[in-house]
């Protein structure tokens, strides 16, 4: 399951309107847990390989070309990570000429991220390395509202597994106020992979009416409902929707 594939889209009354997908490579880079010390100092391997970042650019380019997207962006620290980096873009731009038709540019990371807090509308499929795309996922989240709203996809050539971008969250364990959203859009995500569009739709759409609404949220998104009363609403919501689409 080499591709970690997470959108971010705002939903209800948002001012901007967030319709992006991070795409990040996920067997490799500093995760992959080559460290070991040498005397008092510790290391970490850093691998990034031309097979991988030649799979990784392909996926994010067949996704752009599936969903009709018009921009893929390459995110990287070449300037100063000349071999790592440096080999992840080279080998996109490589793979963005098989692409004609969709646009290929390219963000350091440190505006990459200034980018996704300023302007993420401007933005539509970023592409990066492992740490990387862990990192600006976090910062989309916040963009689009909570790390509630963020669902992934972790997918392979045969087989995918999906789940929310967020943890387990011990703190508020047994609470009932966990958001249930992120885990319902991942629902979401797998079904329109199995090829179940109307139900794939009919949930996100209940997810933005139950946003715009805004009457059954959890506390994370300053409402004072539980996790279950979301879930319910969510489900009534897409029953209906289902029975129009």
């Amino acid at each position: 399951l080499y591709a970690n594939v997470r959108p971010f889209k705002t939903f209800g009354k948002a001012t901007k309107k967030v319709d992006m997908v991070i795409v990040r490579e996920n067997t490799e880079d500093l995760y992959s847990g080559i460290e070991f010390k040498l005397g008092s100092t510790a290391i970490s391997l850093r691998v990034i390989s031309e097979a991988a970042s030649r799979r990784i650019a392909k996926f994010a380019f067949e996704l752009a070309k599936k969903q009709g997207r018009k921009k893929v962006t390459v995110v990287h620290k070449a300037n100063i990570m000349k071999e790592s980096c440096g080999l992840f873009r080279s080998i996109f731009f490589e793979v963005a000429k098989e692409y004609p038709d969709i646009q290929a540019d390219e963000l350091v990371v440190d505006a990459a991220g200034y980018r996704i807090v300023t302007a993420p509308e401007t933005l539509d499929v970023l592409v990066t390395s492992n740490m990387f795309g862990d990192i600006l996922s976090d910062v989309a989240a916040g963009v689009v509202g909570s790390l509630g709203l963020a669902p992934s996809a972790n997918m392979g050539d045969r087989y995918a597994m999906f789940e929310p971008v967020h943890g387990v969250a011990l703190d508020i364990a047994g609470k009932g106020i966990a958001n249930p959203i992120a885990s319902i859009l991942s629902s979401a995500m797998m079904l329109s992979h199995l090829g179940e569009m109307k139900k794939a739709k009919a949930i996100e759409l209940a997810v933005d009416k139950l946003i715009s609404e805004g009457k059954v949220l959890t506390p994370d998104m300053g409402g004072t409902a539980k996790t279950v009363d979301v879930a319910n609403e969510v489900a009534r919501l897409a029953k209906e929707f289902l029975s129009e689409l």
